[in-house]
């Protein structure tokens, strides 16, 4: 059985299994809830390592309008940060509390293309800290052939940063067994660089060094990360 035939065979099955158990379990309490009151905002450090926060938001990419946004998500974060050496890098986190198939995290693969940009490459990634490995996918994206925005990024649901769509499923049923409505994260940097060695290395030191900055519980509601 070739790839593409074992996708869809593990995509009926999943779907059997949503079916199935909608009958039986109906989640009703938020998974969301037992984060506390912290913010993302306050989560997040302007200041780490050799990166700092600078008031630079205007080539963040949000495609969607700002109404879609605020329905999708319940928190969003986005800032730029430059490094002692002057190396720039955009970041956005979008939180949603709800992640049913009503409301789902925008990917990239998907907002670029409806912003005008083209994504050219799209490959899966690890960005390794002191703390485990982040399963994350790495895109090389251009706009009107003259910037090159190559792209880091992740999602998680729960306490799991998820490698891929049926990994997310499984996961969101997981929950929903358990009795709880699964949060979501997405969380993506970027750097306007035709250097793709050169920005994707810069955004793993990037997240890296970011989480060293953060609690063991920042870390694991960020990415996932137990160690």
């Amino acid at each position: 059985m070739n790839k593409r035939s074992l996708t869809a065979v593990v995509a009926v099955i999943l779907m059997s299994i949503t079916a199935a158990s909608a009958n039986y379990v109906r989640p009703t309490h938020h998974f969301s809830d037992t984060r506390g009151d912290r913010k993302l905002a306050q989560i997040v450090p302007a200041k780490f390592g050799n990166w700092q926060q600078q008031d630079l938001t205007g080539n963040i990419v949000n495609p969607q309008q700002q109404q879609l946004l605020d329905e999708l998500y319940s928190e969003q974060v986005n800032r730029t940060y430059v490094s002692d050496q002057g190396y720039r890098i955009m970041l956005s986190i979008a939180y949603g509390k709800n992640q049913n198939d009503s409301f789902q995290v925008h990917l990239p693969e998907i907002c670029y293309p409806a912003q005008g940009f083209q994504v050219l490459t799209n490959n899966h990634t690890t960005v390794d800290t002191a703390y485990g490995g982040i399963p994350a996918k790495q895109l090389k994206t251009t706009y009107q052939s003259q910037r090159v925005e190559p792209v880091t990024y992740w999602t998680t649901i729960g306490n799991y940063a998820v490698k891929s769509g049926t990994d997310k499923k499984l996961k969101e049923i997981q929950y929903a067994m358990e009795g709880q409505i699964a949060d979501g994260l997405l969380f993506r940097v970027s750097s306007i660089d035709p250097d793709l060695s050169r920005a994707f290395a810069a955004q793993k030191q990037f997240i890296s060094t970011m989480m060293a900055s953060l609690s063991a519980e920042d870390r694991l509601r960020l990415a996932g990360l137990t160690r």
